[in-house]
Order: C-alpha cells, then structure tokens, then sequence
C-alpha cells in the first residue's frame, strides 16, 4: 500500500517540476535568447516588487544595436511590422522580468498588459498590434500568460517616437 502513495507521489512530482520548468525550456524551444536589461532613459526603474506583484514600466522594441524601432502605425508602420514590433517588446518586458526574478519559472500568472500604440487618429487595430506580445506570453506561459488587457492608441511615444510601448503587471511566486 504504501508503495502505491509513494509512486503517486513521485508522479505529482514529476509533473510540477515538468511544469516548473516550462517558461524557461519554451525560451529555448522558441529560440528566444533575452537580451541584457539596460538602463532606463529617464528618471524611473525598470521594475517595482510590491508583495507577490512586479509591476513592469513601459518597455518599447529595441533592437540588439540599442535602437527602437519607430513610425506610426497606420502611416510608416504595417500591422505586421507592429505585430512584430509588440513581440520584441514582449522579450524587452520578458528580460526585466527575469532580472526581477532570476528565473521566469517564478511567474505564476501574467495579470495585465497595458499596450500602446503610436498611430495615426484613424488607426483602429491596435489589438491587432498588440498581439504580438500577448501571443508570446501565452506562447512561453501557457495559461499562465493569459492576461487581462488593454491596447490604445497614443498621439506619440518617446526613444525616438517608437512605435509600441508595453507595460506588464506579473503575479509571482
């Protein structure tokens, strides 16, 4: 009898350390190296822990070379592009948060998303931009990444007018 509790045990095992380790390995399945967190441009930092939360300031697309990329959507940006643009920021985010953690696997729930768009007054499909981060959180998380959600379009965004800016609020271990 009591072999049969612990083989149980050990399967319960298994499967929380399997999925423990699930943000980190999806990384590397996805072929996503995080870049080193640099410094921020102004007068703020990079994270904030407050009890079981890490609320994230805004982070934007920047390129290995430490540009951004820049334009309105809707103007000198596709959909694509921005899409794009949205997911880089997703690893800008993902890199601070690991800074914050030392390990992803720490993450028990992404909460929010807060995303901005710089794009033109008729612009309306900054969901659709703002997908890009939202579909690699949920890609490296899970259900884990599923977020609560907010993408808005903005008049203009700093670093040189770059074209998304994304802040996250993180439930952590």
């Amino acid at each position: 009898m009591h072999h049969k509790f612990f083989l149980i045990g050990c399967f319960v095992c298994l499967a929380l350390c399997t999925k423990a380790q699930q943000a980190e390995a999806k990384l590397k399945e996805l072929n996503i190296q995080l870049p080193a967190v640099g410094k921020p441009i102004a007068n703020y930092v990079k994270w904030v822990r407050t009890g079981n939360l890490i609320f994230l300031s805004g982070h934007g697309p920047q390129k290995p070379d430490g540009t951004y990329i820049t334009g309105k959507l809707g103007k000198d940006i596709s959909i694509e592009q921005g899409y794009d643009a949205a997911r880089l920021t997703a690893i800008q985010l993902l890199a601070s948060l690991k800074d914050a953690l030392g390990d992803l696997n720490k993450v028990k729930r992404i909460v929010k998303v807060l995303g901005m768009v710089n794009s033109i007054p008729e612009f309306s499909d900054q969901p659709k931009v703002i997908n890009g981060c939202s579909d690699l959180l949920v890609a490296v998380f899970g259900d884990k990444g599923r977020h609560a959600r907010s993408a808005v379009g903005m008049n203009a965004l700093p670093a040189g007018n770059m074209c998304v800016e994304i802040e996250m609020v993180v439930e952590v271990e």
